[in-house]
């Protein structure tokens, strides 16, 4: 099938230049989207709709409760309570975007295996205490029914839902967020670092158990920024994401006190560790709270795992004691169950898209795969929409400036002139026509201009160390010392010990990165720079990562529609981070370990930090003046961004009802999470 795409070069080719033609100004181009062609039938502007979605009802309860065939069974049969004892007086109602839809059917999805984590917490587990609206401007209710914050802003009170329970019939009440905080949290050794959203100005944020149905969130300082981080990405954002890390907020008290030592007894826990095959308590620990692995484990999302990730098929059936609901009282999701089916590789998947065998797929979906995605449309029984992304980098090379294992390459990716003359290099325009058929926005990894945290105007902040300048780069890397050549024209290290030479670490996920790096590499010849290209298996480069063993590596900066929900892939503040693991350990350590950063990055975690106490207003000004340093700084070199690579080409059934024309796609808000698929429902089940 690659042959085959390939040589549909003249149909991929008018298809960029048909989307050249049409799109608006997030395309890279100047159009105005006002004054675009009106649509007619299979032009590419049909596929990026207006954002449409779910409205959640505050305070609406329906005046009946209806549920699912499978559900009604069982009730019936004496094996299940009625729905109004499963639901509560006080359900997540929502409105559908389209309509009251029907019960039944199986969503068909793909995955890549074991580490493929995300695709469960992106498709299902949708626990988080607060939401976003469907187009992030608007904070709304979620697990938690309804929330507070006190006038000085150090409590933060949320409500719970009086009745909802967890999967297993448990209650689901204030004392999982206690036992959360209590016994995860705050514990030395399954959060040794503790929770960073849980400490504000080097102080800890407390969890106070008010009532059954209400918790408050208590701080010395004011926290403003709480709201944003239970609503967002953050390690407050559920159980069914965070419990492999003992991370989420809340957890199921019931259930995991048998193998926590606090309630069981240390001897206990770990011989049941040993029995396991794990090494020590706190490993069997996250792995029993492991929501994608423990079919025991009881969630409050609306589906729950009945088959693990670690098999060939990775499958979900719906939660009898759901608290989502919509308007007219039908308890959701409307889908019975969810399979994902298992790729060898990216590639697989996407033939299996492009022969209509997912209903709903962007995951790892490939933009340059638009023509042949297009031309089976009909026959596949799809329809193909692009979700632009917010992400100024949708695919950004991560410079290590905390390697030491040779220290000759560590001063270079340590020297931020040598990292802007890397930038320098880059034709970004070549890499936008190949890889992502010239719908991206070439340059710095800067937020989209309309979010309120933009560091300003495009042509300023897009641009900067950004454009292809490569004279000015090889002036630069002359006046650093690297001009000396060897025979092929490639810069000498300065140590003598022949040629400099730059690992690009690569992985295989969401799109060709090793292509794209093989382009940098030839793109580099005319600076004098050789990029050694390296594909690694993911989990593997991760490892490599936490071990400081990489130089430059490719991901996408997550988060950086709203840094403040999603933070930790835009600055080194975390071990573990791409762009100097040692910095980031330093900061996550408070210095105890780990390499002191400079300034510049002590000042961005400053402001972040500082953020967290501020009004919204000020937190935002404070925003704009972390985005400039780490433009400056170049830690991460943008290429393209603003553009549906990554996550924003989907593949939806033409038999699946509730589904939006666009929906917001960033990390923040994790597609198709923000879609609720809870209320997309199949036609003829």
């Amino acid at each position: 099938m690659m042959r085959k795409l390939k040589s549909k070069t003249v149909i991929a080719l008018g298809c960029v230049l048909a989307l050249a033609g049409t799109m608006p100004a997030f395309a890279g181009g100047e159009a105005d989207q006002s004054a675009a062609a009106p649509e007619e039938s299979g032009q590419p502007q049909a596929l990026i709709g207006e954002l449409e979605g779910v409205r959640v009802l505050r305070d609406f309860v329906p005046a009946s409760y209806r549920e699912a065939p499978m559900l009604a069974e069982l009730v019936a049969a004496g094996e299940l309570p009625p729905v109004e004892e499963r639901v509560g007086p006080e359900p997540l109602v929502l409105k559908p975007v389209h309509e009251i839809g029907k019960y039944g059917g199986t969503w068909r999805r793909g995955f890549i295996g074991p580490n493929d984590s995300a695709n469960a917490t992106r498709a299902v587990f949708h626990d988080r205490p607060l939401h976003w609206n469907y187009n992030e401007t608007e904070i709304v209710p979620n697990i938690a029914r309804d929330w507070e914050v006190s006038a000085d802003g150090r409590t933060t009170t949320l409500h719970l839902r009086q009745g909802m329970k967890w999967s297993d019939g448990h209650p689901f009440t204030a004392d999982d967020w206690a036992f959360w905080y209590d016994s995860l949290a705050t514990h030395d050794e399954l959060r040794p670092s503790g929770v960073p959203e849980m400490i504000l100005n080097g102080k800890p944020v407390r969890i106070v158990k008010v009532s059954d149905t209400t918790v408050s969130f208590v701080s010395d300082d004011p926290y403003y920024g709480l709201l944003n981080k239970l609503a967002s990405t953050s390690t407050l954002s559920g159980h069914g994401r965070w419990g492999p890390a003992a991370g989420g907020g809340f957890a199921p008290a019931h259930y995991l006190k048998q193998f926590h030592p606090d309630f069981a007894g240390q001897e206990q826990v770990e011989a049941m560790a040993k029995e396991a095959g794990f090494d020590n308590w706190t490993l069997f620990f996250k792995d029993m709270n492991r929501a994608n692995k423990n079919t025991e484990l009881p969630i409050v999302s609306a589906w729950q795992v009945t088959v693990p990730i670690t098999e060939e098929t990775f499958e979900f059936r719906r939660n009898a004691y759901s608290t989502w609901m919509d308007e007219a009282g039908n308890q959701l999701p409307y889908i019975d169950y969810i399979v994902m089916t298992k790729g060898e590789d990216l590639e697989v998947l996407n033939l299996r898209a492009i022969a209509g065998e997912f209903d709903s797929m962007a995951r790892h979906m490939d933009l340059r795969k638009l023509p042949v995605f297009l031309e089976n449309q009909e026959k596949g029984n799809y329809t193909v929409r692009l979700d632009t992304s917010q992400h100024g980098g949708d695919a950004a090379i991560y410079v290590n400036s905390t390697y030491e294992a040779d220290p000759e390459i560590g001063k270079w990716l340590g020297n931020v002139d040598f990292r802007r003359a890397l930038s320098l290099g880059i034709d970004r325009g070549a890499i936008n026509e190949v890889f992502f058929l010239g719908l991206g926005t070439p340059g710095s990894i800067a937020p989209e201009e309309t979010t309120i945290y933009s560091p300003g105007p495009d042509a300023e902040w897009r641009t900067l160390w950004s454009a292809h300048d490569p004279d000015a780069a090889n002036r630069m890397l002359d006046e650093l010392g690297l001009d000396r050549k060897d025979s092929e024209g490639y810069r000498l290290r300065s140590d003598g010990e022949g040629r400099l030479v730059i690992e690009l670490m690569t992985y295989l996920s969401f799109m060709d990165f090793t292509g794209l790096g093989e382009m940098v590499k030839e793109q580099y010849r005319e600076i004098g720079i050789f990029l050694d290209v390296k594909e690694y298996e993911r989990s593997l480069s991760g490892k490599r990562v936490r071990a400081n063993e990489h130089h430059l590596t490719i991901n996408v900066p997550w988060g950086a529609g709203n840094l403040f929900g999603h933070p930790t892939a835009l600055w080194p503040n975390r071990a573990g981070a791409y762009q100097g693991p040692l910095w980031g350990e330093w900061i996550a350590s408070n210095g105890a370990s780990g390499q002191e950063p400079p300034a510049e990055v002590k000042r961005v975690e400053e402001l972040y930090q500082m953020a967290k106490m501020a009004p919204p207003e000020e937190a935002a000004e404070m925003a704009r003046e972390m985005w400039r340093i780490i433009l400056d700084q170049q830690w991460m070199i943008g290429t393209v961004g603003l553009s549906p690579t990554i996550q924003g080409v989907r593949i939806v059934s033409n038999d699946l009802g509730n589904i939006p024309a666009r929906q917001m796609n960033n990390a923040n808000t994790s597609n198709p999470n923000i879609s609720r698929p809870e209320q997309w429902y199949f036609k003829n089940p």
